[in-house]
């Protein structure tokens, strides 16, 4: 059951709209490296398209009605869109989720220190990357300094083409015969990847200059003093735009796309859909990169907790009704999905892999080796999901991550699947998964929009 290459179907207005997609997306990475700025970045466009703060409306004590749009910020890490339906909210909603979380480094909390006239922060890798992979690149920082008088600093130094870059150094390779010796696990170590951020000393400074001179012009540019650190999140992201990808210009190259890709269609579907039968909601978390652990993370009640307020502010809430109402919902887990290498074509199952251009990408089932960890979908429901991608002449296709025996992964769909509603794993492939710069299909994403519309549309329990 080999799937045709979406880019043979395409009109020239479908080409078009295919680029508008693509950019609007770029953007949006551009603007969103780190979990609050694409929570900024969401709430602002979730507002110019009418969507108003949950808050107020409590605030307010005002009620929502079919048509009404509303969204919900968590700690400012993560964020969900209601748009009330017709049916009343205990026949179920129709769920988008995905995570806005990406592997990166991040700041310690006593970062700063200076060694042999070189002044470095130190840092600890946050979720599943190679560590030999962020050697020698082009980095930048970005994050928030919080002070003790509630006051924040916003940082972000190395994006701005006038702004200075930062590295992790490696070592030569005249020099490197011993450490080539080592697996790549062990080239570079976890403790080797501190950031270098200066070399000048401060005039008129004899102890640790160039770590003073740093700390003079942090100070200089955002009020802070060394202790600041003790509350900050910094992250560590590559500097740089998204960027057209091939000669062709037919895929994009950039940072996070795992899971941003899917974010940002998930978003960008639940936005165009107007008047829907159900409820739709659009959920977009943290820390699916380490758990979906925390606050921010899918396994808080964040989510349950504010469907139960949108539902009190619909003159329907009970813990029953809210109970139902999770149970009848139909749900798409959004994460990426790993791309078919032809250089690496041992790792794979080609029968049941995903492949650039062929569409979205469901994944029946998850989990490791013998589906550990896993979420399976039922039969019957992926049979309603096939129907509605094929009524709307959506491209898609079907894959396992990798060789059974290779390992594998899974999302957040376990967690959502708790509640006993349908759930399915489904998103967009993607080449150098976790690498600091990943590629994906402009069709792809595309036609994965063009999914996510569908079934926020057209999925009725």
């Amino acid at each position: 059951m080999e799937r045709e290459n979406a880019w043979k179907k395409y009109s020239e207005e479908q080409v078009a709209e295919l680029e508008e997609v693509s950019a609007a997306y770029r953007k949006f990475l551009d603007k969103g490296k780190t979990e609050r700025e694409c929570v900024k970045e969401i709430v602002k466009l979730a507002q110019k398209a009418g969507y108003k703060d949950i808050e107020k409306i409590i605030s307010k004590d005002k009620k929502l009605k079919a048509g009404d749009k509303v969204y919900a910020v968590n700690m400012k890490k993560s964020v969900a869109l209601f748009q009330i339906g017709k049916t009343p909210m205990e026949q179920g909603m129709n769920i988008l989720g995905a995570h806005i979380d990406s592997p990166r480094l991040d700041v310690k909390q006593n970062p700063l220190y200076e060694d042999t006239d070189f002044a470095y922060m130190d840092t600890h890798y946050y979720g599943g990357i190679k560590k030999y992979q962020w050697v020698a690149l082009p980095l930048a920082i970005h994050g928030v300094i919080v002070k003790k008088d509630g006051s924040t600093a916003e940082v972000v130094i190395g994006e701005d083409e006038n702004d200075p870059v930062l590295c992790i150094t490696d070592l030569l390779i005249h020099l490197s015969g011993e450490q080539l010796e080592k697996k790549a696990a062990k080239v570079i170590e976890g403790e080797q990847l501190d950031i270098l951020v200066g070399s000048r000393p401060l005039a008129g400074t004899e102890k640790e200059s160039v770590k003073a001179n740093i700390l003079k012009l942090l100070e200089d540019k955002y009020q802070i003093t060394e202790e600041d650190f003790l509350s900050a999140e910094l992250e560590i992201v590559p500097a740089g735009k998204a960027k057209n990808s091939g000669i062709d210009s037919s895929m994009i190259m950039a940072y996070g796309q795992d899971d941003r890709v899917c974010a940002y269609t998930s978003l960008a579907a639940m936005l165009e859909v107007e008047d829907p039968e159900r409820t739709t909601c659009c959920l977009l978390v943290d820390k699916e990169e380490i758990g979906s652990v925390g606050a921010t993370g899918m396994q808080s009640r964040f989510f349950e907790n504010v469907t139960a307020e949108v539902m009190e502010r619909t003159g329907k809430y009970s813990e029953l009704l809210l109970r139902r109402c999770l149970a009848n919902s139909c749900m798409l887990s959004s994460d990426v999905s790993a791309a078919f290498d032809p250089l690496f074509a041992g790792s794979f199952e080609k029968k049941n892999a995903a492949y650039f251009g062929r569409g979205m990408v469901f994944n029946k089932f998850t989990g490791a080796r013998g589906k550990s960890g896993s979420n399976d979908a039922n039969a019957e429901y992926f049979a309603k999901i096939r129907r509605v991608m094929d009524d709307a002449g959506v491209a898609f296709q079907t894959a396992e991550l990798g060789k059974v025996d290779q390992g594998g992964g899974g999302t957040i769909a376990y967690i959502l699947a708790l509640y006993g509603m349908e759930v399915i794993d489904c998103g967009v492939a993607v080449l150098n998964m976790h690498a600091p710069w990943e590629l994906t299909s402009k069709a792809d994403i595309y036609e994965t929009k063009k999914g996510y519309e569908a079934f926020l549309k057209n999925v009725q329990d």
